[in-house]
């Protein structure tokens, strides 16, 4: 492995349209090779314009670059059957604020263009939070009354992928195989994501920040916020992963992302019973019937284009496990070293 460290910052400074915006169709910005350390960070999903509670994202972020990416990056041998795994060392808030809004037509309880209806949309509205992280706080105040919350802070990416198969270029607003805006807060520091490579080089992505979100985002807005973040690749050579799959040290997590929710739901659930029967020796038959019995289900989003939905097992039902018999041939605990 590499100790060398990259370090790459996205051109925060510069014109929008010179950012990525989607998950294919960009040219690498940089190189990594497998085992290296990357420092970057992201910008957090309004490109930095929203600033206080008087500003409109309406007015001010023009949906053309909405969820700016770092990257892509370019891994150095990664090719077309290949997995690729990011190891998230690190995922903190650049500074020390957040903001949230309500935007027209979007959004878990309100009609949107393809819930189409004749009521008007919801009020436009800012939230502006402060983030205390010297406490570890998310600090939430109402708008409308002087109730205000502390939170726990739990800093997470809502994008991370690669290239979509078939020479395709999605919108990064769209979570789908690749992995894209998946919105799931199990995307924290000591998370491993697995992401099958479908083009030469991976072209690996990621941006979105959210200094907390519940499941689901129902809003469709969480706590955004530029982020700081540490990654790790490397690469699984000759095995292929057909959607995204984290690990962290307690779980074994598979993601699926469509509409209706219930098709998520079964992606996410087939593609954990095929990996438990892979990692045991099960029968598929045996392992749908045990992840029947442990999985737990956490929502991710009913708000993007295509909504995703995690299906989780703890690790401490499937034996042991540990080492070079894990996941992946034990990649996340050798990943997980380098933090």
């Amino acid at each position: 492995m590499s100790d060398e460290v990259l370090r790459w910052a996205p051109d925060a400074d510069g014109d929008p349209a010179l950012l990525t915006y989607t998950f294919g169709g960009a040219a690498p910005v940089a190189t990594l090779r497998p085992g290296q350390v990357l420092s970057t960070w992201t910008l957090d999903c309004f490109g930095g314009r929203i600033t206080s509670v008087d500003q409109l994202v309406s007015e001010v972020a023009d949906p053309r670059y909405l969820n700016p990416q770092t990257g892509p990056f370019w891994v150095e041998g990664a090719a077309p059957g290949d997995t690729l795994a990011v190891h998230f060392l690190s995922v903190e808030p650049r500074y020390a604020r957040g903001v949230s809004s309500t935007v027209p037509f979007f959004g878990a309880l309100t009609a949107t263009p393809r819930t189409a209806m004749l009521h008007p949309a919801l009020p436009e509205r800012t939230w502006v939070y402060e983030l205390d992280l010297q406490e570890r706080l998310v600090r939430y105040a109402a708008r409308d009354t002087d109730f205000t919350a502390a939170l726990p802070l739990d800093p997470m990416h809502g994008t991370v992928g690669v290239a979509p198969p078939l020479g395709e270029v999605r919108s990064s607003l769209t979570p789908g195989s690749w992995g894209g805006n998946m919105d799931t807060p199990e995307m924290r520091a000591g998370a491993t994501c697995y992401l099958g490579v479908n083009v030469e080089g991976a072209l690996l992505s990621l941006g979105d920040g959210h200094a907390r979100q519940g499941e689901g985002e129902t809003c469709g807005v969480a706590v955004e916020t530029a982020m700081d973040t540490t990654l790790v690749v490397e690469l699984v050579k000759g095995a292929p992963t057909a959607w995204p799959r984290i690990e962290d040290d307690a779980h074994l997590m598979t993601t699926g992302s469509s509409r209706p929710l219930e098709d998520a739901f079964r992606i996410a659930h087939q593609q954990m019973v095929l990996w438990v029967a892979e990692l045991t020796g099960m029968s598929e038959l045996d392992s749908y019937q045990f992840v029947t019995q442990v999985a737990l289900t956490p929502v991710a989003n009913v708000v993007d284009t295509d909504y995703t939905v995690v299906c989780k097992v703890p690790k401490r039902f499937l034996g042991d496990l540990d080492g070079t018999r894990g996941a992946y041939g034990g990649v996340h605990a050798r990943l997980r070293s380098r933090g």
